[in-house]
C-alpha cells in the first residue's frame, strides 16, 4: 500500500477499466474481486478505509438468527454461506464464538430450540457447531453473571466474530497485492459524461489539494449511507433510495460479562434482539435501530440509546452497567436499501443488498451487510463487466486467502488479525518497541509505524480508531495516550509541533463523540 506510487498511478492512467467510490466492506470487496478478474482496478475514499459503517459493527460475522425470526430465509442461507466462506480464506480473523440465549419464559424454549436447529442445518458443511438446549444449571455455568431469577434454561449457538476494521485493511492490502489502486483522503467532485453517459470523475487528493480529472470504463457507488449523494451528481433529481437507521454500541469492562461467550437477548422492549460480545478483552453491548434523516461522517449517540442498550442488558445481568461504566459508545449507520415510499420500520426492513444501474450507467451497490461483503462484490463486478464492457471473466474470490491468512492462530494473541504478518511487525526495532503504550490495550511503537508504512495511515485517528482499536475501548485512555502515539508518528513522517498540534485537536473532538 504505497500511497506516493498510487498517486502517481492516479496522474499516469489514461483510463482505467473499473472505479469504485467508496472504501468501506462494499467498496474493498468489489475492488479485490475486479482486480483478480484482472480489470485495471481503481478505488477512492473520501476519508480513510472503513471511516463509516464499517468500522461501527457489533463484530459480527452471523447469520441473523434475527433474520430467520423475521422469515427472511434467503438472506439467512446466503449470509451463513458466506460466514464459513470468509472464515476459510481469512481464518485469522473469524473466530468462532458461542452465543447463550437464557431463557426466563418456558414459550421461548422450543422456539429457539427448533429455529436454531434449522440455522445449523442452512448452514450445512460450513457450520461452526451444533446448537444445544441447557438447562438451568448448564446456563448459569456458561454465563456466571446471567441472572438467576426466574431463569428456566437456554440454548447455545455458534457464531462468528471478527474485527470489523482489521478485516478492512485486510480486503485493502490484498486488492493492492492483485494490481488495485487504491487511496484513502481523495475525494470525488463530481462525475463527467460524454453523450450523457459517465465516462469519468473529478476528484481532489485533500492532503495536497490537487485536482484530478479520472477516466474509466464503469464507475460503481459504494458508499454505503452516503449513495444518494453520489446517485444525485448522475440524476440531480433521484429519489433517496438508501433510508438511513442508526445503531448504537456501549463497551463496558470484560467483568460485565466474565467468560468467553456472548449472551443474545432475544426480547427488549423494542422487540429487537441484543447481543453482549466479549471483544479485545472487553465487551460490547449493542444495538439499537434507530431512523434518522441526516447522515453524518461521526454519528452521535442519542442519550436514550445508550439509556436503552443499559436498562435492556441489565435484566439479564446480575451486575448491571450504569452510564459510568461505559468505556466507549459508538453509532454507526445502517445504509439500508429500501423500497421507494414504504413507511416499514427500520428493523424490519431486509438486510439484502442491491446493484442499480442508471441510465447513464452508475452503478450503485445498496444496502448488505459485513458478512455478505464478498456476495455483494461479486454480484456489483458482474454487473460492471456488462456495464462497461469489459472482458468475461468469472468470480473466484470464494477461493481467495485474504492477506495475513494464517491457520494457526492464537486469538489470544493481540496480534491474531495480522495473521502471517505478526513475526514480521514484532522483528522490528528493539524489544522494547514491543511493548504496550497503554495497560488497557495493545498498542505498540511498532504497530503504529506498520500501520503507517504497510496500511495507509496518515492521521492519529487512522491509527487510534480503525488500525489499533483503541478509541472503540476506551475513550478516555486513548486520550492519554494520543499525546505518545502522535509524537511516534511525527518523528517518522518528519513532521513539526504544528501538525503534531493540529492532528492531536482533530482527534479529541473525535473522542469526544465516544465518551459519555
Amino acid at each position: 500500500m504505497d500511497r506516493s506510487k498510487f498517486l502517481e498511478e492516479l496522474s499516469s492512467t489514461e483510463i482505467w477499466d473499473v472505479i469504485i467510490i467508496g472504501g468501506g466492506a462494499s467498496g474493498l470487496g468489489a475492488a479485490v474481486d475486479s482486480a483478480q478478474r484482472g480489470y485495471k482496478t481503481l478505488l477512492l475514499e473520501k476519508n480513510d478505509f472503513a471511516k463509516g459503517t464499517s468500522s461501527r459493527s457489533t463484530k459480527l460475522v452471523h447469520g441473523g438468527v434475527r433474520y430467520l425470526q423475521n422469515g427472511d430465509i434467503s438472506l439467512v442461507i446466503e449470509a451463513l454461506k458466506e460466514r464459513g466462506i470468509m472464515k476459510k480464506n481469512a481464518p485469522q480473523m473469524v473466530k468462532d464464538m458461542s452465543f447463550v440465549i437464557p431463557f426466563y419464559d418456558w414459550w421461548n424454549s422450543p422456539f429457539y430450540g427448533l429455529g436454531l436447529k434449522v440455522y445449523d442445518m442452512m448452514a450445512g458443511k460450513l457450520g461452526l457447531g451444533p446448537s444445544e438446549l441447557l438447562d438451568k444449571q448448564e446456563t448459569i455455568s456458561l454465563i456466571n453473571n446471567v441472572k438467576n431469577e426466574g431463569l428456566r434454561g437456554g440454548v447455545i449457538y455458534h457464531d462468528g466474530q471478527f474485527d470489523d476494521s482489521r478485516m478492512a485493511i485486510s480486503l485493502a492490502r490484498t486488492a493492492c497485492e492483485l494490481g488495485a489502486t487504491i487511496l484513502n483522503y481523495v475525494e470525488v467532485k463530481r462525475l463527467t459524461k460524454e453523450n450523457d453517459l459517465i465516462s469519468g470523475l473529478e476528484a481532489i487528493e485533500s492532503e495536497s489539494e490537487k485536482k484530478f480529472l479520472i477516466k474509466g470504463k464503469v464507475i460503481i457507488n459504494a458508499t454505503g449511507v452516503f449513495s444518494d449523494r453520489v446517485i444525485q451528481m448522475d440524476k440531480p433529481e433521484a429519489r433517496p433510495m438508501i433510508r438511513p437507521s442508526q445503531g448504537v454500541h456501549v463497551v463496558l469492562e470484560k467483568e460485565f460479562l466474565d467468560g468467553p461467550h456472548a449472551i443474545m437477548i432475544p426480547h427488549t422492549s423494542d422487540g429487537r434482539v441484543l447481543f453482549a460480545v466479549p471483544w479485545h478483552n472487553h465487551v460490547v453491548l449493542g444495538t439499537t435501530d434507530t431512523p434518522i434523516d441526516e447522515t453524518l461522517e461521526e454519528p452521535r449517540p442519542k442519550d436514550e440509546e445508550i439509556d436503552f442498550i443499559l436498562a435492556n442488558a441489565g435484566q439479564y445481568m446480575t451486575k448491571k452497567p450504569k452510564r459510568k461504566d461505559v468505556k466507549s459508545v459508538f453509532a454507526g449507520l445502517r445504509p439500508l436499501a429500501a423500497n421507494q415510499g414504504s413507511d416499514t420500520e427500520t428493523k424490519e426492513i431486509s438486510r439484502h443488498h442491491k446493484v442499480n444501474v442508471s441510465t447513464s450507467g452508475l452503478i450503485s451497490l445498496l444496502g448488505g451487510k459485513w458478512t455478505t461483503y464478498r456476495k455483494m462484490a461479486e454480484d456489483a463486478i458482474n454487473t460492471a463487466s456488462m456495464v462497461g464492457g469489459l472482458k468475461d471473466v468469472k468470480c473466484r474470490t470464494h477461493k481467495l486467502k485474504l492477506c495475513g491468512y494464517d491457520e494457526n492462530i492464537d486469538f489470544d494473541n493481540p496480534l491474531h488479525a495480522y495473521g502471517s504478518d505478526a513475526t514480521k511487525i514484532t522483528a522490528q526495532g528493539t524489544a522494547k518497541d514491543n511493548q504496550s503504550l497503554s495497560s488497557k490495550f495493545y498498542i505498540t511503537k511498532n504497530l503504529i509505524l506498520w500501520s503507517i508504512q504497510k496500511e495507509m495511515a496518515i492521521h492519529l485517528e487512522d491509527v487510534l480508531a480503525r488500525r489499533i482499536r483503541c478509541l472503540f475501548l476506551d475513550a478516555e485512555e486513548t486520550s492519554k495516550i494520543a499525546p505518545s502515539v502522535v509524537e511516534i508518528m511525527a518523528n517518522y513522517l518528519n513532521k513539526d509541533e504544528f501538525w503534531i498540534k493540529d492532528e492531536l485537536s482533530r482527534a479529541n473532538k473525535i473522542i469526544k463523540n465516544y465518551t459519555i
